[in-house]
């Protein structure tokens, strides 16, 4: 049986100064644990002396290859609940950008690990659906060819990045006089 229909929230409108849109209470729970989600990610160790926070996903990034993919697994799934929240074809594809940036630039050595601590592509895609939530506008509703789409290109990305691990890791050992 595929994923249940869901139609465009229910919102009323927010109290002032909350930034959070009002939803059902089965969709305020989903909404919240993408909050929290993306707030691991990205966000969840404050570094000590400074306003910088760091999440799990620059951490991840750190194993090479494996870490980036579970990264851009781990950000696909706000991804997934974007689109059963009725997120239009647009925007779903602004924050597909934000996980392809992520995942690609942060397989470089050294310096994709730096960019990891910078380029918060989760907290992008949650202001990106919080927007889309408090004022939907005129978006049309995506469709589930659009969804299949963007996981395979995420797919794409992460086995990529894997592969190129491994290309690398052997044409270092061909280099190298030790082995």
């Amino acid at each position: 049986m595929g994923w249940p229909r869901v139609t465009r929230p229910a919102i009323s409108s927010p109290d002032k100064g909350s930034v959070e849109p009002r939803l059902a209470p089965a969709e305020r729970r989903r909404y919240q644990r993408l909050e929290t989600l993306a707030n691991l990610l990205d966000n969840a160790i404050p570094i000590p002396g400074t306003s910088w926070r760091i999440g799990l996903d620059p951490l991840l990034g750190l194993a090479p290859g494996v870490g980036d993919a579970l990264g851009a697994a781990a950000s696909a799934w706000i991804l997934i609940e974007a689109v059963r929240f009725g997120v239009s074809r647009a925007v779903l594809l602004r924050m597909l950008y934000n996980i392809v940036i992520d995942t690609v630039l942060g397989t470089i050595p050294g310096a994709g690990d730096l960019f990891d601590f910078v380029w918060k592509s989760d907290s992008k895609n949650m202001s990106l659906l919080r927007r889309h939530l408090a004022e939907p506008g005129e978006a049309q509703r995506a469709s589930r060819w659009l969804l299949v789409g963007v996981l395979l290109a995420l797919a794409l990305v992460a086995v990529g990045s894997v592969v190129a691990l491994v290309w690398l890791v052997k044409y270092l050992v061909t280099l190298s006089p030790l082995f």
